[in-house]
């Protein structure tokens, strides 16, 4: 039996190595980092080293890190605490953020999937008092990157606060929270290859935030409760590694393109459709949605499981079935067709050999799914 293959790295990397050794030798660390006595100083000191090596990876100062459980708290740490009761997200946000919010005006995306900043223009405009905007750095589905310096220029000039998730970005390119002007950021360990259940909001300077969860002193009066010690040290670590990772991705940016090609063709080969979606807009170099229209995305994901292959149809759901692509929808995509895509992501461990694979059972399966109409 030929080894599993994971491409599904949008989801949840594989934890890597050195981050799993530094998880282990955090383990070891006994005391509480709030204590005073020198097991907890010693905790206190893995957890702001973990802190340095994420605010370098986001280009701000230490103290601007806020340790969470993960994206999904830093969301909602991010959209309640500003106190601004105007908020504005885009169609195209993480659910975490959608239904955190759910009566907030929606901001519509492009055909390509970028946000349409005429119609942020419209929507601050008939904004009650100063907003808040969320718009992620990049989507999930489509590896979509958003035009986040342009957002912010709008929305600073109408007076708005800009939070950006960028889970989906940290790691996959530069992340220079200041150079684009954003006001707070997301980030989650468990998609650079760190732990599951650790992530971050980053916080500008002068903002005063208001915690979620309260109680204790943590994080500077931030984000109440016992630090993390393990998970936060594993996220240092895989924010070291994302950092230093940045150069080899035009190597799976080719990786990537060149299974997209290898799909369109077989697809061609057989006088059948294959569809990219977001492939004209700037993209993550990890990330392909590519739909088989003829074949439901749940059949081409348990397909391709049989086959020893894990992609997802997007976002991953808690009760692990598939639902249909908000994402999708939002660029306009037709329900069917939308229906028929798959989420492919490559990530740290990736081959070309992984590649093949997909490829050749890919094909296989659309050389005997009828198209639609057929």
């Amino acid at each position: 039996m030929r080894d599993p293959i994971y491409l599904d790295y949008n989801a949840t990397a594989p934890i890597r190595p050195e981050v799993r050794d530094a998880v282990i030798a955090a383990f070891e660390v006994s005391g509480n980092p709030s204590s005073v006595h020198g097991f907890g100083r010693r905790a206190r000191r893995v957890v702001e080293d973990a802190r340095a090596e994420v605010a370098v990876l986001c280009g701000v100062a230490p103290a601007r890190v806020v340790f969470t459980s993960g994206g999904t708290e830093a969301n909602t740490a991010a959209l309640r605490a500003t106190g601004r009761t105007s908020v504005l997200v885009s169609e195209i946000e993480h659910d975490s953020v959608l239904e955190t919010v759910p009566d907030a005006p929606r901001i519509p995306v492009t055909a390509g999937g970028l946000v349409d900043l005429e119609a942020l223009e419209r929507l601050l405009n008939a904004a009650e008092g100063p907003a808040l905007v969320s718009v992620m750095r990049v989507n999930n589905e489509t590896g979509a990157i958003q035009p986040l310096a342009d957002v912010v220029r709008v929305a600073h000039a109408h007076g708005a606060l800009v939070h950006s998730d960028a889970v989906q970005a940290a790691g996959r390119i530069p992340l220079d929270m200041d150079a684009l002007g954003i006001d707070l950021m997301t980030l989650s360990a468990h998609k650079l290859g760190g732990p599951q259940g650790v992530g971050a909001l980053i916080v500008r300077d002068g903002i005063p935030i208001v915690p979620v969860l309260r109680g204790g002193g943590q994080e500077h009066r931030r984000r109440a409760g016992t630090e993390n010690v393990a998970g936060i040290a594993g996220f240092g670590a895989a924010a070291r590694l994302a950092r230093e990772g940045l150069d080899a991705l035009g190597t799976l940016a080719e990786l990537r393109d060149d299974m997209e090609r290898r799909l369109i063709r077989a697809a061609q080969e057989a006088g059948k459709p294959a569809l990219v979606y977001g492939h004209a807009s700037p993209r993550v170099a990890n990330t392909t949605c590519i739909a088989m229209p003829g074949a439901t995305s749940e059949t081409q994901i348990m397909t391709l499981d049989l086959a020893g292959i894990a992609v997802s149809a997007g976002s991953a759901c808690s009760s692990g079935k598939v639902k249909p692509s908000h994402v999708l929808t939002a660029m306009g995509v037709p329900a069917a067709e939308a229906g028929s895509a798959i989420r492919i992501s490559l990530g740290w461990a990736t081959t070309a050999g992984d590649i093949d694979r997909l490829v050749e059972a890919w094909a296989a399966l659309r050389r005997r799914t009828p198209s639609p109409g057929t």
